[in-house]
């Protein structure tokens, strides 16, 4: 009897630390979720923004963002589900947070970047292999996924960008959770601003036009899926998409006009 309950015990602690190591479970990404509440902040002009020098002053916290990383490593992350995409998105705005910090102070993730920015060089690895932001984003999560809200999941680290969530990306949340993200968005003057001479929406909905239905009437179908009651009508009212903006400043805590 001895013996069996040792045995049981040991094979406890086996799958204990498989699932602590395991990317997209609950374990793991409460790692994540503590370090996005601890330093992500909600602004009061509807802008999520990024603490990072508090997180740079950090050891404990940036020790425990480079473990959170590291566990991507030699995992299977070959699947199509809700893990999957969940873990993907995590990891890419980990590493893109981690990347700024290993630049930090910066005004944008495109400083020193004399064409784009950094999404190609950045890499890390992850499921047996090295992958960059760029291939996270247009090798795995767009064509593997097909859902135009993996636009709202990864963030860019700009003030442009969809929000960075403070908590993880979850699996048994993640449909409710990204239909959230893309109303805040939309709802947002970053994602449009609707006028009497037709709407001004973000470039995303031009870089990325092909997962919005492939037209702008394709963009503009997807924006009424989201908004709300008052900005609708004016999308209804004019539905032309007369332009295009986006802001590349960092989303740093120290932009807060709040502040």
């Amino acid at each position: 009897m001895p013996r069996l309950l040792a045995t049981r015990r040991l094979l406890a602690a086996l799958a204990a630390s498989f699932l602590i190591a395991l990317p997209g479970t609950a374990e793991t990404d409460a790692v994540w979720s503590r370090l996005l509440a601890t330093h992500v902040h909600e602004s009061a002009d509807g802008v999520n923004r990024v603490d990072y020098a508090g997180l740079a002053a950090s050891a404990q916290d940036r020790a425990a963002l480079d473990a959170y990383i590291n566990s991507f490593a030699a995992r299977d992350l070959s699947g199509s589900g809700d893990v999957e995409f969940a873990a993907w998105a995590n990891l890419y705005n980990a590493v893109t947070i981690r990347h700024i910090l290993s630049r930090y102070p910066i005004d944008s993730i495109q400083d020193g970047y004399l064409f784009g920015g950094p999404w190609k060089q950045v890499t890390v690895m992850a499921g047996g292999q090295e992958v960059s932001l760029d291939a996270i984003e247009h090798d795995i999560l767009r064509p593997r996924f097909r859902d135009p809200r993996v636009h709202y999941a990864v963030n860019c680290a700009s003030h442009g960008c969809p929000n960075l969530m403070r908590r993880a990306w979850a699996a048994d949340t993640l449909d409710a959770d990204l239909d959230a993200a893309a109303r805040a968005y939309i709802n947002h003057p970053r994602g449009v601003q609707a006028t009497s001479r037709g709407l001004t929406v973000s470039s995303i909905y031009k870089w990325f036009q092909a997962d919005f239905g492939g037209s702008r009437q394709g963009v503009v179908a997807h924006l009424l899926d989201h908004a709300e009651p008052d900005l609708a009508e004016k999308i209804r009212a004019t539905p032309r998409i007369r332009g295009y903006d986006y802001d590349w400043s960092l989303n740093d805590t120290r932009t807060d006009p709040a502040q």
